[in-house]
């Protein structure tokens, strides 16, 4: 069976079954709208693998429905600026988005909490908590005073902690530097003397080019490559603790979709799932060779110390505390995801973690 006919009687199955033999296939058809939307992305189409998950979506979408459901896709600039995609859905700009809700934490914190915050789940553990534990329906809860509704479309898996300009070695290294730093992460940074930076993907390399910015952080190493940033910030840090498992999002008009046909809904959550699965296995795959390019074009591979990275844990925790005294939304959906955090990576050390490290100190003495 292909991918077309799987994806369509994925979505149309229940309707066909209901129906039984005596519904032919042309009046299924015709009880299927025609339907154009829009889709405003944060991202540049030069980044293929993030940006090209609104074109997977699409796709599947458009051959589902056998050319009756379309969504049109535009990059960030091309309708609207990349950080203003989550307004023009909300004033009928467009239809849908897709983006990652930190984009929008200056609005109110608890967007953050659907992608990524320091120190918080890594892919598979938001993965787990968005489809399984309730996180789909929370954040949902919140986006409808937006007037959205969201579903994954999308994770990088745990990202790089960003390009600099000199070493960062204590966190003294710190005070002054002006970082882009995407979410509120930045917020966490302040409190150690950082000057966070909220720029768009595609202005981040002339920033970092002029001296604007001293490091910036974007994603890993496939997409850095695309950027160039090695060529002006060669210290090359890990790991991003602000982004351990970032979800990226569809954040769909709530009023458009509920207006949409029963199939066509149970189409955008069959192919947006497939699109968050995707994305991580596309990224899986080609970050192990971009670093090994990197690391050849000069780029030096450099840890945060551990005095960094607990001085920042220490930090968050304490923008934690002040967030949730003051934000009850916030405090709810941190409160599901604390509580399954505990639990996840004490099951985390027992199984995955000691078969990777055994792995991993084989790769190290070259025995794989």
């Amino acid at each position: 069976m292909d991918r077309r006919s799987f994806l369509r009687k994925s979505a149309l199955g229940g309707a066909a079954a209901a129906a039984g033999s005596a519904l032919a296939a042309p009046a299924i058809a015709q009880e299927s709208p025609q339907v154009t939307w829009r889709l405003a992305s944060s991202f540049p189409k030069s980044l293929d693998t993030i940006y090209g998950g609104a074109e997977v979506m699409s796709k599947m979408v458009e051959e589902a429905s056998d050319g009756k459901f379309k969504i049109q896709v535009f990059a960030a600039g091309e309708i609207v600026p990349g950080l203003q995609v989550a307004d023009a859905v909300t004033n009928g700009t467009v239809e849908v988005c897709h983006t990652v809700g930190y984009y929008f934490w200056g609005k109110d914190p608890t967007w953050a909490l659907g992608a990524a915050v320091p120190f918080s789940l890594n892919a598979r553990g938001m993965n787990a908590w968005h489809y399984h534990g309730g996180g789909i329906d929370l954040y949902n809860e919140f986006l409808a005073k937006q007037g959205l509704y969201g579903l994954p479309g999308g994770n990088t898996g745990a990202q790089m902690g960003g390009w600099f300009r000199k070493e960062i070695n204590t966190v003294d290294d710190l005070k002054g530097l002006k970082m882009r730093v995407g979410g509120f992460a930045g917020k966490v940074m302040e409190k150690l003397g950082l000057v966070p930076q909220q720029i768009a993907g595609g202005d981040i390399y002339p920033a970092l080019e002029k001296g604007t910015i001293d490091a910036t952080e974007w994603v890993g190493p496939y997409d850095d490559e695309k950027l160039g940033f090695y060529k002006v910030a060669p210290y090359y840090y890990y790991p991003g603790w602000w982004e351990g498992g970032p979800t990226v999002h569809f954040f769909f008009s709530k009023d458009k979709m509920e207006s949409l046909p029963p199939q066509y809904q149970a189409l955008l959550h069959t192919a947006c799932q497939a699109t968050d699965a995707d994305m991580l296995q596309k990224y899986d795959m080609k970050n192990p060779a971009a670093l090994k390019t990197l690391m050849a074009q000069g780029a030096q591979l450099r840890p945060f110390s551990p005095e960094i990275m607990q001085a920042c844990f220490d930090a968050a925790n304490e923008v934690y505390a002040e967030m949730e005294a003051s934000n009850p939304e916030f405090a709810k959906i941190w409160g599901s995801i604390k509580d399954f955090r505990k639990d996840w990576f004490g099951w985390e050390q027992v199984a995955e973690y000691n078969y990777d490290t055994f792995m991993m100190r084989q790769n190290i003495a070259g025995q794989l």
